[in-house]
């Protein structure tokens, strides 16, 4: 079943976007496994697979999702519709072509991608340009609500369309229909289009795809896949012709060999009406001519010559990045094969997932407890249907990557050696549950696009899709065959394979080669038992109480949709708001502190090692494993974050959890504990990190522009090697301290709680901490920096054909002037729309420029209005030239209303489906009940961002996008 996906590893968050570009680029990005419980849920027994009902199901027994109406018109085309109303009024729409880069011939490569890029330029019913503008004016958001994606085996796109009514879904079917059967490729719209795609692929460029490319090679050598990356290649790119592109479209854009997938507010007999009426015609040029064209052939591993079939290393490959930490991957390779998706077959998945979790779970108490690696994470995925992959990633705490994979191979030989632990078992079969079980309380919640990308999921992996409560039954029905000995049989079989193909990414050429490569996994290791973690009981129960419970000292209505504003009787404030609008969800947010304003410049890197490593230091005699412990089966979590002027826990949970949830959160404020370790993992993390970021050009500008807009101040800088040594954990403390004791508290709770219940929780726990301390004043207004002629110039160390740029404009800050920050974001938008069309769309110099707004609601100054865009060297005077003129177009004469219309009604209906949540209302109000200003502001939301008039947006442009207040930054190569 497509919901079967992978648990995450745990990844320190400095490392993160580091260690995943490998994985991401291979596997796509994770998608969350489902889940909640009836009160007894009903055992799924299997049963002989069919061969007959709904075409997603044949072969399968997996009970059908009923919401689903399959069906399959004369010609071919398969479709899939339903109901849904989340977000009230949107239908979104996928329609899937069974074709990606993996389709193509070598002359051919890139041509599914361009592809999709020709279809949005110009077709039977949206000629060149028409595209974007139609879809905006439908109220979509180019990007998210109108985009597409082509991997190795499919080309999806995708359409969310607001507020439908009849007319609307007319217009998208035949827009649609258009794009998909009749597109038209000329000569001027290759000759445009290619270039944008060229300037994709150079924005794409970089350390991280030399490694994904690099990777892919090595991994699926002797296959497609190898050597398939669906961007292209330059040369064949460069050589396309409109007829050569309307071949490989006339091969696999066919009826038969696509499906359409729509969910969504709507009659579902409407909904197959128009697929009828729009599809049923369609035909295409091979269609015409017969079968569907055969499959290629994606390959297989094949074993090294001569190795040793038990361990079956072959290639391997040393990549060297000098920007890049240290990473060293391997993948034990089997044949994919075509699977009957039965509920058999789950159930093994089942068994595979939970010997992977329970090696990782060793992996991470190994690397907390002081090993010789900072992060090491088991995955097993069936890629692009060419390979049955267990990866293993191992990122070395030192220079010494040997040991770190001894290390990890011994923890991993323990695994393949003895059985493991009931308890063991218990603790994961318990996370498995409230990971099947949440989306059950929640399923009223899913949306329509989440619901429709499973189905296109499914579709590309060969599978199925079941509802929540069929897949928790599963599970349930399960639990008697998670036992030690299936565990063992299935952890060895994921570590089995055709062969093994290692890769070392270094900054160090002389860290190793192939051969070493080899070595280290050839060599014999012994089973690390001392990485099994030790049994333990802790629950909540033994925790302390956070002191002398407070009381309720006063509760009042704000006026608005029944919240609640609450104070206790220690000064504690909170916004409640208990609503069933998303049955089973509870968002938690804490205020406190004082943020970056109180942060001492020369302490500026505690903020970031305080992001990685406080909510990791545990509090009293609970660490960061017993936090686990008490974590297992929960729905819990431990997010912090620092703004400008405040601190925030965060957390998204549920009804049954959100007390527990509380007490942690008191519980940090309380009694923090201050455990070494976790600060010195975030600073090797930090340090391993830093060094990528001069790897490229947008690494180096989004690691920079944050403090850089704010005049350089150090407390919003990623910290350096240097200044990341001179920390340590006695620093840490010295600073927290201080900072966890002082500032005002809010709470603010909205979702599915019972208010009496949750106001005694907050009595225990919130109520019952001790006085603060008062904040100190800091004065603290940031601002933009003043311009200093020439732009300020930053070098990156990546591609030479590679380059960044940013123009800010300095506008204004603090909530009295929150109505002209709303309509300065239209503004951005406009300037986004013609930015785009000059970059993009008439020289092909940016794959996507973006202006935006930023307006410090809590402070009195900092905000600007910035544009920026990657793009080549030699056209940053472009770039440079065109904001000026776009900026004084603005300001000289009046946007025309069909740009005013293409970005309000695309705000206005964004604004409405967000509004259906509680998130929309926790962002907008957070921090109302120390600020009651905030109720009154989100009254004239909807009218500030859709009602503007164009001589507004000129007043606004007049105002802030003077020439000579545009502070300019570059980043170039170079060392």
């Amino acid at each position: 079943m497509a919901f079967l996906s992978r648990f995450a590893p745990r990844t320190p968050r400095a490392l993160a976007p580091v260690l995943s570009a490998v994985l991401v680029g291979l596997l796509g990005a994770p998608s969350p496994v489902l889940a909640k419980a009836p009160a007894k849920p009903a055992v799924v027994a299997p049963k002989t697979a069919s061969g007959s009902g709904p075409w997603l199901y044949r072969g399968s027994d997996v009970p059908q999702d009923k919401a689903w109406i399959f069906g399959v018109l004369p010609n071919g085309l398969r479709y899939a519709v339903r109901r849904n109303g989340v977000p009230p009024g949107q239908v979104s729409v996928r329609m899937l072509i069974d074709a990606g880069s993996l389709y193509e011939t070598d002359p051919q490569r890139g041509y599914a991608h361009l592809i999709e890029h020709l279809t949005f330029r110009d077709s039977k019913y949206l000629k060149a340009g028409e595209a974007i503008p139609a879809w905006q004016r439908l109220g979509a958001t180019f990007g998210s609500d109108t985009n597409a994606e082509t991997s190795p085996t499919q080309t999806v796109y995708k359409l969310d369309i607001p507020d439908v009514s009849p007319a609307k879904l007319d217009e998208t079917f035949r827009l649609l229909s258009g794009m998909i059967t009749a597109p038209i490729f000329t000569d001027v719209g290759v000759k445009t289009e290619v270039p944008i795609v060229l300037a994709e692929m150079r924005e794409r460029s970089g350390p991280q795809t030399r490694i994904l490319d690099g990777t892919r090679a090595i991994f699926f050598a002797g296959q497609p896949l190898g050597s398939r990356s669906p961007i292209g290649t330059e040369e064949t790119l460069n050589a396309a012709t409109p007829a050569k592109v309307k071949a490989f479209h006339d091969a696999w854009y066919r009826p038969d060999n696509a499906v359409i997938v729509v969910a969504g507010d709507a009659d579902p007999e409407a909904l197959i009406a128009r697929i009828k009426q729009w599809f049923g015609t369609w035909k295409g040029a091979s269609f015409a001519k017969g079968k569907r064209p055969p499959l290629p052939d994606f390959g297989a591993p094949k074993p090294p010559v001569g190795g040793d079939p038990a361990n079956p290393v072959g290639d391997a490959k040393v990549m060297v990045e000098p920007d890049l930490p240290r990473v060293f991957n391997y993948a034990v390779l089997r044949p994919w094969h075509k699977v009957q998706d039965t509920i058999v077959y789950n159930q093994g998945l089942m068994i595979d997932r939970l010997g992977i979790a329970i090696i990782n779970r060793r992996l991470e108490g190994r690397a907390r407890a002081g090993g010789s690696f900072l992060a090491a994470s088991v995955e097993q995925q069936r890629i692009s249907r060419s390979a049955d992959a267990t990866l293993v990633t191992v990122t070395p705490l030192t220079d010494d990557w040997k040991a770190a994979v001894k290390d990890v191979r011994a923890v991993i030989a323990d695994a393949l050696a003895t059985p493991p632990t009931e308890e063991e078992i218990a603790r994961e079969v318990a996370e498995f549950d409230v990971a099947f079980k949440v989306p059950v309380e929640t399923q009223e919640t899913l949306a329509g696009s989440k619901l429709a990308d499973d189905i296109t999921d499914a579709v590309d992996i060969r599978e199925t899709v079941a509802n929540p409560d069929t897949v928790y039954s599963i599970f349930r029905s399960s639990i008697p065959l998670f036992t030690p000995a299936a565990v063992l049989d299935h952890t060895r079989a994921l570590f089995k394979g055709t062969v093994i193909r290692p890769v070392l990414i270094t900054p160090k050429a002389t860290d190793g080669t192939e051969a070493d490569l080899r070595a280290a996994l050839q060599a014999p290791v012994a089973p690390s038992s001392g990485s099994r973690l030790a049994a333990s009981s802790l629950s909540f129960k033994d925790l302390p109480p956070i002191g002398q419970p407070g009381k309720l000292a006063n509760a009042e209505g704000t006026g608005l949709l029944g919240i609640e504003r609450i104070e206790l009787s220690n000064g504690v404030k909170a916004l409640l708001w208990s609503n069933e609008a998303e049955p089973g969800r509870v968002i938690v947010r804490v205020h406190f502190g004082g943020g970056y304003a109180v942060i001492d410049p020369k302490d500026a890197v505690y903020a970031s090692l305080g992001e990685t490593a406080l909510m990791d230091s545990g509090f009293g005699t609970v660490g960061r494993e017993d936090l686990d412990r008490l974590a297992t089966g929960r729905k819990l979590s431990l997010d912090f974050d620092i703004d400008d002027t405040t601190f925030k826990f965060s957390a998204d949970t549920r009804p049954a959890d959100l007390a527990d949830q509380l007490y942690l959160f008191a519980a940090k404020l309380a009694m923090p504990r201050w455990d070494a370790n976790p600060v010195i993992r975030a600073q090797a993390a930090a340090r391993l990190a830093y060094e990528s970021t001069n790897a490229s050009a947008s690494s180096v500008l989004g690691r920079d522009v944050g403090w850089l807009l704010k005049d350089g101040d150090p407390r919003y800088a990623v910290p350096n090697p240097a200044e990341i040594a001179r920390a340590n954990p006695e620093g840490f403390r010295r600073v927290w301290s201080a900072l966890l004791k002082q500032g005002p508290i809010e709470v603010d709770i909205f979702g599915d709680f019972n208010r009496d219940e949750t106001v005694a929780a907050l009595e225990r726990t919130f109520g019952a901490l001790p006085a603060r301390d008062p904040l100190p004043a800091t004065g603290f207004a940031p601002k933009v920096p003043e311009p200093v002629g020439d732009p300020l110039t930053l070098n990156h160390h990546g591609d030479a054909n590679t380059a960044a740029a940013l123009v800010a404009w300095p506008t204004g800050g603090g909530n009295a002037g929150v109505h002209e920050s709303r309509q300065l974001e239209l503004l951005a938008q406009v300037f986004n729309n013609r930015l785009f069309d000059a970059m993009r769309e008439k020289i092909g110099a940016s794959y996507a420029p973006q202006v935006s707004s930023n307006w410090p609601l809590d402070l009195p100054s900092g905000g600007y209005l910035a544009a920026m865009s990657q793009l080549r060297p030699g056209d940053l005077p472009a770039f440079f030239g065109a904001t000026d003129k776009i900026a004084a177009d603005l300001a000289a004469a009046p946007a025309t209303p069909d740009e005013i219309a293409r970005v309000t009604e695309p705000m206005k209906q964004l604004i409405t489906r967000a509004s259906t949540g509680n998130g929309f209302y926790m962002y907008q109000l957070e921090g109302g009940a120390l600020d009651p200003d905030k109720f009154t502001q989100i009254r004239s939301i909807l009218s500030d961002y859709s009602a503007i008039t164009p001589e507004r947006l000129q007043t606004l442009a007049k105002r802030y996008l003077v020439p000579g207040k545009a502070w300019r930054l570059r980043v170039v190569p170079g060392k």
